[in-house]
């Protein structure tokens, strides 16, 4: 009975990055509101979403990418 070790992997490397960012953006931005105010934690909601585009659309390359690679080797 073997288990996967690259499967679990994955999932563990894949919480662990869900779970950082929802303690960033929970934590961060509710101390914000806290010491701040609504309109702060708005704009500071603000910023934490667009700097998450730029890694959003690297990680959306880099699936193509492999995507691309997999269906190369298919053929």
């Amino acid at each position: 009975m073997g288990k996967d070790l690259r499967l679990y992997a994955k999932q563990t490397n894949t919480r662990l990055l869900i779970g950082g960012i929802a303690l960033l953006f929970v934590v961060g931005d509710g101390l914000i509101y806290l010491f701040y105010g609504q309109r702060a934690a708005l704009m500071g909601l603000t910023c934490l979403l667009a700097s998450l585009l730029p890694l959003i659309i690297i990680w959306l390359i880099l699936l193509l990418v492999e995507w691309i690679v997999k269906q190369a080797d298919e053929s």
